[in-house]
């Protein structure tokens, strides 16, 4: 089938989606464009066991797409950038301390808790993988996901200080989680024993280090043309020019792309550059272009997850490693938050039981599925991709729907401005 075709069949079911949950559904655009897709690969399949030739087509469809690739190497760099450069500067700039230490440190041990508790619990449903997949399982569903968590938090309502932490974090460990994954994949292809500490440490540092470089450079530039003149669709296209030529610089170089997007979007979308580089009109025609690109490619994500559900291996005792991995990964969450909480509690002013809080709202979501769907079968590919779907489902529908409420009831009577932390 032609590019155009699939790329036509995506965003028409995408809209469709959209106007459902809008005009019936009512549900934070995620959360409805999951369910409704969820629902619609339930009906999809039911029609498939009454006869087959109906869905055979839509499978073969399904097939020719590479989800990974699309995701990691087309919507990402987008979904990243809006999402950055509606990001409160000035409170990441006052939470960067814990914010970093989530992201960095955060995602490490949540990477190796994950993988020693699910290699010593997969057994338990008759699973026996070694010890390096389940690592690579924890670095796939450690980043959570700023595509779902900004789309809920608008709807919450929780302090500022709270959303930018839990913002700020699935931001930049969306980047540091992908960096994390790659590193463990190549020492999973090469074999630990042909690998040193120094080349990992070198692979890491490049990727991290290169990328936020790449992203200030690419932020620069941007200020600079923008600055130079006054024509909002000229401005507009210089941001989607920096957001694609940076990503495939990044790629080019061996840096990573997303904390370059990350960084050069928070750099475009600062006060600052914008009352200097953008005028009243072009702020607006900027904001609505990246707003609705937002939403036209959330669509786009949430069909292709769904879709992707009806070619999955399900068998029971995956969906049971699905639903035994859930806790599992909430604790381990629990525990990487916890240090840097501890450790910063005393410096920033945080939010009562903030840790749980940023637990209940760390959503996994597409990353995790694209990150799942580039493994190899030697790595347990069908194992790991429907765990993770059945993770990501379970945290996008009951965690995204109870946020609010979980996160008024942790934070009782805590009622402060706006304003930011108190040093």
């Amino acid at each position: 089938m032609e590019l155009f075709t699939v790329i036509t069949i995506l965003v028409v079911v995408s809209a469709a989606f959209a106007y459902i949950n809008e005009r019936l559904v009512k549900l934070p655009y995620t959360i409805g464009a999951m369910v409704i897709t969820i629902i619609m690969s339930m009906l999809l399949t039911i029609a498939g066991w009454v006869n087959p030739e109906w869905i055979n087509p839509l499978k073969i469809l399904i097939e020719q797409i590479d989800f990974s690739k699309v995701l990691l190497e087309i919507l990402l760099s987008f979904l990243l950038f809006a999402g950055a450069l509606h990001t409160n500067f000035d409170q990441l700039k006052v939470q960067r301390g814990p914010i970093l230490a989530f992201a960095t440190f955060g995602v490490l041990v949540s990477t190796f808790l994950i993988g020693a508790l699910m290699y010593y619990c997969l057994p338990i449903v008759g699973l026996e993988v070694d010890f390096i997949y389940c690592l690579l399982f924890g670095a796939l569903i450690s980043p959570t996901d700023p595509i779902a968590v900004l789309g809920i938090l608008k709807k919450v309502g929780v302090p500022k200080k709270l959303e930018t932490k839990i913002v700020g974090e699935s931001l930049f460990n969306d980047g540091i989680g992908v960096v994390v994954f790659l590193t463990i994949f190549s020492i999973a292809q090469a074999g630990l024993e042909n690998v040193t500490v120094k080349e990992i440490g070198l692979l890491f540092l490049e990727e991290v280090a290169g990328g936020i470089a790449l992203g200030i450079g690419l932020g620069w530039v941007a200020f600079r043309l923008m600055k130079s003149i006054d024509d909002y669709s000229v401005e507009v296209m210089i941001t989607i020019a920096i957001v694609m030529g940076g990503y495939l610089l990044a790629q080019s170089l061996h840096f990573s792309g997303p904390l370059a997007v990350v960084v050069a979007g928070l750099i475009v979308g600062h006060d600052t550059v914008r009352d200097h580089s953008m005028s009243d009109i072009t702020e607006l025609y900027v904001d609505k272009f990246w707003e609705t690109s937002d939403a036209l490619l959330n669509g786009i994500l949430f069909v292709l997850i769904g879709l992707e559900i009806l070619i999955l291996p399900f068998e029971k005792s995956l969906i049971v490693a699905g639903v035994l991995s859930i806790p599992i990964i909430l604790l381990a969450r629990w525990l990487a938050l916890s240090i840097p909480i501890f450790f910063y509690a005393k410096k920033l002013e945080f939010v009562p039981n903030t840790g749980m809080i940023m637990t209940w709202g760390g959503l996994r979501g597409g990353i995790s599925i694209a990150l799942a769907l580039t493994l190899t079968q030697v790595m347990e590919r069908d194992a790991f991709i429907v765990i993770t779907y059945v993770v990501v489902i379970f945290s996008i529908i009951v965690q995204g729907l109870s946020i609010g409420k979980v996160a008024n009831h942790l934070m009782g009577d805590y009622k402060v401005e706006d304003t930011g932390d108190h040093h």
